[in-house]
């Protein structure tokens, strides 16, 4: 097994992931290795047009190469 060491992680942070590690009753150690594990595990990239609640459904129909032209040309 691997070992990370982590440098220059600021107290305010550091305090954080130890409140949460008593909280889920594992050692930091452990939590941190669950954190990187779920973040992670997501498999492929991210879509701004995948996520729910942000109005997909406005960009449905508009070419992204299009709106940035008419964007830029609103900048002149």
């Amino acid at each position: 097994m691997a070992t990370l060491n982590v440098k220059n992680l600021s107290d305010e942070l550091y305090e954080k992931l130890k409140k949460r590690s008593r909280r889920s009753r594992r050692s930091i150690a452990q939590e941190v290795s669950v954190i990187l594990s779920r973040a992670l595990a997501e498999d492929g990239e991210l879509s701004v047009t995948s996520l729910r609640g942000l109005g997909k459904e406005l960009w449905a129909d508009e070419d992204a190469a299009t709106h940035v032209r008419k964007e830029r040309e609103a900048w002149d």
